[in-house]
């Protein structure tokens, strides 16, 4: 316990450090910084308590209490603002937080008029006085910790749904170490609710120190949060200008949502799309947008967006990776003395490892097991 929770403090402080001197810093990088240190803060007073340290300094008891319900929050807001490009918090953002500070204005009568030897007979069970807000806050933890993964989560499909319906490539806006962040977290609130539940709740009694449960994950978790965190550049810094355009509007509007556009209008776009796609490759533009190909039909992206799923029903992403497949496979057939690679970038890709995620996709099979078959 003790190793696990000394490497956790010093990572934590660690990693603090190095956000802090992170070169460009962003919003989430700031945001992570304080999350992370929050850790540290918590998991060297829960150190303190384990060495016994609280008999000692009784005006330590309780700094900490109400730091689970600082997580959710961060993890949130990490989320939402790694996605956008803010470079400060809203003042209602700072409302996620409330519950922290009314759990210490609770506590002003214990940290300041409760003695030494009354804060021990607290935690001892001894005196009940925080009896009822100790459960309370055990059931806020859990509530608070599952609620914000689950928007910090929705939040992340909604945006890669955005992005699926306004940009034709993805790889530079890779989610997935997010996605594998709000997991882990979601995982240590799961870990707190069942032995809390089994502890608390039913009166079972561990072999051993079960809290080394969930602390043990919060230190892993703090080390590959850090790790991403640290060479995590911002979405935005990664993409063209017209991208940056697309996905702020998208973001405004909350989605492409469905308008007055009249099926005839909607037939007519949809042809002229068709054609476009045919006469004028715009596909092979490996950055192309959903702004762009709307400018080059003079049409607003809502309409776009509409006509595509509407009548190809797919979304942006796959419409355009549909067509660069089929051109990938008419040169690959015509051009045998280039390699599989080139007549991907030639087709629009703009990368192998996106090449062979849509080609896998549409497909089934790997690019060369699929040029393959067409030999026999």
């Amino acid at each position: 316990m003790n190793i696990v929770l000394t490497s956790g403090i010093i990572l934590s402080f660690f990693q603090f450090i190095l956000l802090l001197n992170k070169r460009n810093k962003s919003l989430p990088d700031r945001i992570l910084a304080i999350g992370i240190c929050t850790v540290g803060i918590h998991l060297l007073s829960y150190h303190i308590y384990t060495l016994g340290y609280w008999n000692i300094y009784p005006h330590l008891i309780g700094i900490a209490v109400p730091f689970p319900l600082i997580y959710g929050p961060v993890i949130y807001l990490y989320t939402l603002y790694s996605l956008r490009k803010d470079s400060a918090l809203q003042k209602k953002d700072y409302l996620h937080f409330a519950p922290v500070i009314f759990s210490y204005l609770y506590m002003f009568k214990f940290f300041f008029f409760y003695s030494g030897f009354e804060k021990l007979r607290v935690i001892n069970g001894e005196v009940d006085d925080f009896s009822i807000f100790t459960s309370i806050l055990l059931v806020l933890y859990v509530i608070s910790g599952f609620t914000y993964t689950i928007l910090a989560y929705l939040k992340l499909k909604t945006h890669q749904r955005l992005i699926d319906d306004s940009l034709s490539y993805s790889e530079l806006l890779s989610l997935s170490w997010l996605k594998y962040s709000i997991w882990g977290i979601g995982l240590v609130f799961l870990a707190i609710s069942i032995v809390v539940s089994l502890r608390e709740g039913l009166g079972f009694e561990f072999p051993f120190n079960a809290d080394i449960i969930f602390y043990t994950l919060i230190v892993v978790l703090v080390f590959c949060i850090g790790f991403f965190g640290i060479q995590h550049q911002n979405l935005f810094s990664n993409v063209s200008e017209s991208a940056q355009k697309v996905m702020i509007q998208a973001q405004l509007s909350g989605e492409y949502k469905k308008s007055g556009l009249r099926q005839d209008v909607a037939e007519s776009i949809h042809k002229k799309l068709l054609k476009l796609m045919v006469e004028e490759k715009p596909y092979l533009n490996p950055i192309l947008t959903l702004l762009d190909l709307a400018q080059m039909m003079d049409v607003s992206t809502n309409y776009l967006s509409q006509t595509i799923n509407q009548y190809e029903k797919v979304n942006f992403h796959d419409f355009v990776n549909q067509y660069r497949v089929d051109e990938f496979i008419n040169r690959a057939k015509s051009n045998n003395n280039f390699s599989i690679l080139a007549n991907a970038l030639d087709s629009g890709f703009n990368s192998k490892s996106s090449f062979n995620i849509v080609f896998k996709k549409f497909k089934e099979t790997t690019p060369s097991k699929y040029l393959a078959s067409l030999k026999k």
